[in-house]
């Protein structure tokens, strides 16, 4: 009698196709976060200009999104419900889905933000994902 080993493919079990591709999308959002935030000041970054210890809220995160954000993520009639209009509502969207980081870096399987518009520069992004990564302080 001779054995022969099943291979194991999406033809065979597709259930795992299914649990494959969003587990992969979750690590790899996780990853980019990851490597996103080892960087921490403006030294480390590659410019003096973008300092990333301490990030203020009020300061640093607001303008961000007051540039690039709130023209349609602000108020009740914010694009798909996605209101950035205050601390709380930025904090929950930062904090608790990876909409936010996904987002602004461009991870597969996100819409890029600002939709439609320019890429934020790489201290905008760096910036944000500091203050996530900081404990989004409201400060």
């Amino acid at each position: 009698m001779v054995l022969r080993a099943n291979k194991i493919n999406y033809i065979n079990y597709p259930f795992m196709k299914a649990k494959i591709l969003p587990a992969a999308v979750v690590a790899g959002t996780f990853l980019l976060y990851l490597s996103s935030c080892s960087k921490h000041n403006g030294v480390e970054l590659g410019g003096g200009s973008c300092d990333t210890t301490n990030v203020s809220y009020s300061n640093q995160v607001v303008p961000i999104l007051q540039n690039n954000c709130y023209q349609c993520h602000q108020g009740p009639g914010a694009s798909s419900g996605v209101d950035f209009g205050s601390y709380g509502a930025f904090k929950g969207w930062a904090g608790s889905t990876p909409y936010v980081i996904g987002n602004i870096t461009g991870a597969p399987g996100f819409v890029p933000m600002p939709y439609g518009l320019p890429r934020m520069s790489d201290c905008e992004i760096n910036t944000i994902l500091a203050w996530i990564h900081q404990g989004m302080p409201n400060n």
